[in-house]
C-alpha cells in the first residue's frame, strides 16, 4: 500500500476536485457512517431531497453523527435538511452550522460546526467537493445527457470495493497504450492523448476481446474529469457509455465504482435493449476485471522505466498532480500536460494535431 507521499505527487495526501462518495440510490433519510479520503464522514438525504455530506463528530464531546440512537428521539435525527447529534441533540445545518441546542438558550458558540463539503447528485452517482484548502469548486462536473434520455438504457452500479494501490496507477491507464494488446487482447489502429485544465482525454480505436462492433472496431473517447470520474463513449454494435469512478478511501487505498449505460435499438426500447444493455455491462465489467488483476498484485510505479514507444507517461503525472497541490500552482501543471500527444510507433487518432 504505497502512499502519496511516496509517489511525489504534492503538499496534500488527498486531491482536490470532485469525487464519487456513495450511489445515490444508498443515500436514504437515515444518517450512514461514511469513510472516504480518511475521514470519518456522516451522509444523509435530508427531508427536502438534498443530500448532504459533513464531517461524522460532534464537536461538543465528539459523538459520530451516524451513531445508532435507540430511544424514541432516534426517529427526530433528521429535521428538514438538518441533523441532530444523537447524544445530546445539537442540531447542524446542511452548511455544517450548529443552529439549535434544546437546553441552551445563549448565543451559540462559533466553533459549533462541523465542516460541510459541496455535494452534486449526478447520473446515479453522489459527488462531493474535496478540497484541501476548503476553496470553493473550480471547475464543473462533466455532463452525461445519456443517463436521462429515454433511448438510453441504465443500470445499477457495480461497487467494486477496494483495491490496496493508490489511484495514481489507475489514473496510469488513460494513456498506457501499449497494456491494450496483452491484458485487452486489443489490437489498436490509433491511440492519442489529450489533456486541457483538469480534463484528461484518450481517444482510440481497435479491435478488443471482449467490447467490438460488427466490424471489429471499438471507437472509444475516454476521458477523466478530475482526479477521479472516467466516462468512456463508445462506438460499436450500438453507442454506449462506460463510468468508472474511483475515490482514496484511505491513503493508498482506492474505492472503485462501474456502469455502463446503452443506446436502444428499437424505439421504444424493448426487453431485447435492456439484455443488449446487460451484454455491454458484463462485458465492461470483464474487460475493466483485466485491469484489476494486474493492480490488485503488482507494485508501486513510482517512477516509470519509459521507453520513447510507451504512452506519455510523463505527461498524465504531471497532469494529475495538479491535483495534489494548491490551486494557484495548478496552472503550471496543466501546462506541462497540455495539448495533443501522440504515442511514438502508433498511427494517431483522425483530425488530431500533436503539441509541440
Amino acid at each position: 500500500m504505497a502512499t502519496t507521499a511516496e509517489y511525489n505527487l504534492g503538499e496534500f495526501t488527498f486531491p482536490r476536485g470532485w469525487l464519487m462518495v456513495a450511489r445515490a440510490a444508498d443515500v436514504t433519510g437515515a444518517p450512514t457512517a461514511l469513510r472516504m479520503l480518511g475521514r470519518e464522514l456522516v451522509i444523509y438525504r435530508g427531508e427536502s431531497g438534498r443530500i448532504v455530506l459533513l464531517d461524522a463528530y460532534c464537536p461538543h464531546m465528539q459523538a459520530h453523527l451516524a451513531a445508532e440512537q435507540t430511544s424514541d428521539a432516534a426517529a427526530q435525527r433528521i429535521e428538514g435538511d438538518s441533523i441532530r447529534c444523537p447524544y445530546h441533540s445539537w442540531r447542524f445545518g446542511p452548511d455544517g452550522k450548529c443552529d439549535h441546542i434544546p437546553y441552551f438558550d445563549g448565543n451559540i458558540p462559533p466553533a459549533a460546526k462541523v465542516r460541510s463539503y459541496p455535494v452534486e447528485e449526478r447520473f446515479g452517482c453522489v459527488f462531493a467537493w474535496h478540497d484541501p484548502e476548503e476553496g470553493a469548486p473550480d471547475y464543473g462536473l462533466s455532463d452525461l445527457p445519456e443517463w436521462d434520455d429515454p433511448q438510453w438504457m441504465r443500470g445499477e452500479y457495480d461497487d467494486l470495493g477496494t483495491l490496496n494501490v493508490h489511484p495514481q496507477e489507475i489514473l496510469d491507464n488513460l494513456v498506457d497504450t501499449r497494456h491494450f494488446g496483452p491484458i485487452h487482447g486489443q489490437k489498436l489502429a490509433y491511440f492519442d492523448s489529450v489533456f486541457e485544465g483538469p480534463i484528461g482525454k484518450q481517444i482510440s480505436g481497435g479491435g478488443h476481446e471482449t467490447m467490438t462492433s460488427e466490424s471489429g472496431v471499438l471507437d472509444v473517447d475516454a476521458f477523466y474529469t478530475g482526479p477521479g470520474i472516467l466516462i468512456a463513449r463508445y462506438s460499436g454494435e450500438t453507442d454506449a457509455v462506460q463510468i468508472i469512478c474511483h475515490t482514496p478511501k484511505e491513503d493508498g487505498v482506492t474505492q472503485v465504482w462501474h456502469s455502463i449505460v446503452t443506446r436502444a435499438l428499437n424505439t421504444p426500447p424493448t426487453a431485447a435493449d435492456a439484455e443488449l444493455r446487460s451484454q455491454y455491462h458484463a462485458a465492461g465489467l470483464a474487460a475493466f476485471s483485466q485491469d484489476f488483476a494486474i493492480w490488485r498484485t503488482k507494485g508501486p510505479a513510482f517512477n516509470i522505466l519509459r521507453l520513447p514507444t510507451d504512452g506519455p507517461f510523463h505527461r498524465s503525472r504531471a497532469w494529475y498532480r495538479q491535483f495534489y497541490n494548491p490551486r494557484d500552482k495548478a496552472a503550471e501543471f496543466q501546462a506541462r500536460a497540455n495539448g495533443v500527444h501522440h504515442t511514438s510507433g502508433m498511427a494517431p487518432a483522425p483530425n488530431l494535431q500533436a503539441a509541440e
